[in-house]
């Protein structure tokens, strides 16, 4: 008959992982956590300045669509906010064909005080009720200029610019969003 024996010195050599061997897999596994903590950070951080574009957006082509359907150069209407306040849109625009808020090349200058009736803090609440049923999303600066093209007097064309950004949002950088502009041309 056969006997088959085992060595005890094999068995030992393979009998577990060493204390080394945890503490190598343990420091991989901290470097690769740490790792992820950034990736993590850094799209908590994109969602919210995404959050931000799309209510600035949504927030500016709104005051467009409010300019567009009233006659523009001499009318005005009425929007009403989260908060219930009601805000005036105006589109009356004085000889000189300019009118609003004053801009930087293309863009609203938001270091220059808000026009009266070009102008408005916008309060977004979820959901948009009055307080304080709704919880406080953010309050939005929104500004526009209009600029009539050709004679101011007998043209029925004009360059609207309209343009929102998160009150105390900070410059644009990972966690908050520069100001959107809408530049649009309309007629009546």
């Amino acid at each position: 008959m056969w006997k088959v024996t085992r060595s005890k010195t094999s068995l030992k050599s393979q009998a577990g992982i060493t204390l080394i061997e945890t503490m190598l897999a343990a420091s991989i596994l901290a470097i690769g956590s740490l790792g992820m903590i950034g990736i993590v950070v850094a799209s908590i951080a994109s969602n919210n300045r995404n959050k931000i574009d799309s209510t600035q957006t949504m927030l500016a082509s709104s005051i467009f669509e409010q300019i567009n359907s009233t006659v523009i150069g001499v009318g005005s209407s009425l929007l009403t906010d989260c908060a219930n306040n009601p805000w005036t849109i105006n589109t009356a625009v004085p000889t000189s064909g300019v009118a609003g808020a004053p801009l930087i090349g293309t863009a609203i200058d938001y270091t220059q005080p808000p026009v009266p009736g070009f102008s408005m803090n916008y309060v977004v609440s979820t959901p948009c009720a009055p307080l304080p049923t709704g919880a406080v999303q953010g309050t939005y600066d929104v500004r526009w200029h209009i600029d009539a093209v050709g004679s101011p007097t007998t043209t029925s064309t004009y360059m609207l610019t309209v343009s929102a950004k998160l009150v105390n949002g900070g410059r644009g950088d990972q966690f908050f969003s520069t100001p959107i502009t809408l530049r649009v041309m309309s007629g009546n």
